[in-house]
């Protein structure tokens, strides 16, 4: 069984929210092919925004897998709007998401707001009906929460075929980690048998 995590609670009993809580995603699943379209329809999510590498395919791959086309196919059929939000350049975007028809905010900065913002304009839905999607809780989970938006971490596709500010960034996350299992905030996954 996949292993899926929720937590709708955004701050601490004192109602503030430190800044490794900040990090927290909303769900934790293993990959996107985990995640309950269905729950997010019904908890009216209308909209998604999700990072590109690591999160739909590997860093290195150039173009959607059957796989990928047939789970983005099911997210549209269900009447979810989407866009891709990438800190990669504009050729290793659009050569990705073009031929899926899919709208793109390339170079995105994230967690900087901007981008999520054009995201926003793009799928023409507010904050709470819009969900993202991502690999990297510096990048993704920190954006989207800093925006108001539903967030869901997945677990990278290819690790090491990341660069280096991501290897940076996934240092970083180590250290938030430690923290957040510390206050019993991360639940560890259930091991298979």
């Amino acid at each position: 069984m996949p292993f899926v995590w929720y937590s709708f609670d955004d701050s601490d009993s004192r109602g503030v929210e430190t800044m490794f809580e900040r990090l927290l995603p909303h769900m934790r699943v293993n990959t996107i092919y985990n995640i309950d379209l269905n729950a997010l329809k019904k908890q009216g999510i209308r909209g998604i925004i999700t990072d590109l590498d690591n999160t739909l395919v590997g860093a290195k791959v150039p173009l959607a897998t059957p796989e990928l086309v047939e789970w983005l196919d099911n997210v549209r059929s269900l009447g979810f709007k989407v866009v891709i939000v990438s800190n990669n350049n504009q050729t290793r975007v659009s050569n990705f998401s073009s031929p899926l028809n899919i709208p793109f905010v390339h170079a995105a900065r994230k967690p900087a707001n901007k981008a999520f913002l054009k995201a926003l304009k793009e799928l023409s839905l507010p904050v709470e009906q819009t969900a993202v999607i991502g690999d990297q809780m510096l990048t993704d989970v920190l954006g989207g929460r800093r925006m108001g938006l539903f967030t869901i971490l997945v677990s990278p596709i290819a690790p090491n075929d990341e660069g280096v500010m991501t290897r940076i960034n996934r240092r970083i996350e180590r250290i938030a980690l430690s923290n957040l299992r510390k206050k019993g905030l991360w639940p560890e996954e259930e091991r298979k048998k």
